[in-house]
């Protein structure tokens, strides 16, 4: 049976993340999978996160299936935060099923969407996370993508982003990253947001937002800005999120895809057919990780508590932003890097062609994807300047 299969390269960035772990210098620094990590290289488990799951632990009495649309409080508490203070007024026109983590949800809205209206055409930003094509061409959609970033100025392509979404048809799917934009780090403000929403609700298409990164961009409610507006606007709208970074949840593989429809009657069957896709892909959830989400956001003092602990990071990684591009001014008088401190999240696309990246990775330790995308996360006050010394030379402009 297997005979003629062959062995494939490793993943371009889980790749990368094994040779670093192999690297035995001192002085390798990896700027490459996306986790959050603090001034030790450490990836912590949060505070509010500790307890809500030494809590979860000392009260559980079954470890029995979750039903295949996840916890009761998880889903309401994940809808709130997605929501804001719109969430009680839409909740009745929303299905929400919990999923194993992002990608889950980004794969069980696929088989949605193909369930829906086989054949459907889903538009991808051009660079977007390399995972996002697989996801959703798994799921029995057309993947195309639309030109959205200029490399060499490091800054959002708009005109063309609106011109695609002007000639697509109506009931294409548009992926979105509402905030954070992995590979790039650059958003639309929201005046862009609005043009970009305004095509999408006149051309008929559908948005489907990624929302990895909520809270580690500028705040909880300006990084889901977006996805309030479209849901104000619009009859359908499709979230995927992911409780991965800013619950630090990265193993518990926690996610939920949200919904909306026209009405109450039109969430009921979407949320039949998405429990119905789940079913065939994992059957059921798995529990742990929603379990500690539903106590932190049930909870005033957790979540308040948490809430404290992700600002923290997302300060951090604005700081980092800022401290990278001083250094690299510094090792390169006259370059402006300033477009490292407009950006936002944990990456960063610095425009390093690939041999560099090798050379760098070689003769430096240093350790990035070959399109040279950086987790600003993984720089901290001591490595900094040597990265910025060693990267400067390299960068266009």
């Amino acid at each position: 049976m297997f005979e003629n299969l062959e062995t494939l390269p490793p993943d371009p960035i889980l790749g990368v993340a094994t040779a670093f772990r192999e690297d035995r210098s001192p002085d390798k620094v990896d700027l490459s999978v996306g986790v959050y990590k603090d001034r030790s290289g450490v990836t912590p488990v949060m505070r509010a996160v500790e307890k809500a799951e030494r809590a979860l632990i000392e009260a559980q009495d079954t470890k029995v299936y979750l039903p295949p649309a996840g916890a009761a409080g998880f889903r309401e508490g994940i809808f709130s935060l997605v929501m804001g203070d719109g969430a009680a007024a839409l909740r009745p026109r929303a299905a929400v099923i919990q999923a194993p983590g992002g990608c889950g949800a980004l794969r069980l809205g696929a088989e949605l969407i193909h369930r829906a209206a086989p054949g459907t055409r889903v538009l991808l930003s051009d660079p977007t996370w390399p995972n996002h094509g697989p996801l959703l061409s798994g799921g029995g959609l057309r993947v195309e993508s639309h030109r959205y970033f200029d490399a060499t100025a490091h800054r959002l392509t708009l005109q063309p982003m609106l011109d695609a979404l002007e000639a697509a048809q109506a009931g294409t799917v548009v992926l979105l990253q509402a905030s954070c934009h992995n590979p790039t780090g650059v958003e639309p403000d929201q005046a862009q947001w609005m043009q970009i929403l305004e095509v999408v609700a006149s051309r008929r298409l559908v948005p489907y937002f990624d929302i990895a990164y909520q809270g580690l961009g500028d705040d909880l409610d300006f990084d889901a800005w977006p996805i309030r507006e479209a849901a104000r606007r619009m009859p359908e709208v499709i979230v995927a999120l992911s409780c991965s970074k800013n619950f630090g949840l990265y193993r518990e593989r926690i996610g939920a895809l949200v919904v909306l429809g026209d009405d109450a009657g039109r969430a009921r069957a979407i949320e039949s057919q998405a429990n119905k896709a789940a079913r065939a892909m994992y059957s059921m959830p798995p529990g742990h990780g929603g379990l500690i989400v539903e106590r932190i956001l049930a909870d005033p003092a957790l979540a308040t508590e948490w809430r404290a602990e992700l600002a923290t990071m997302a300060a951090r990684l604005r700081s980092l932003r800022e401290l990278l591009a001083a250094a690299i001014a510094a090792a390169r008088p006259g370059f402006d890097a300033s477009w490292l401190t407009r950006q936002r999240g944990m990456f960063s696309l610095l425009g390093v062609p690939a041999e560099a990246v090798r050379q760098l990775r070689e003769e430096h330790h240093i350790y990035m994807g070959l399109d040279s995308r950086i987790n600003v996360a993984g720089l901290n006050e001591d490595n900094v300047e040597r990265v910025a010394r060693l990267v400067a030379p390299h960068l266009a402009g």
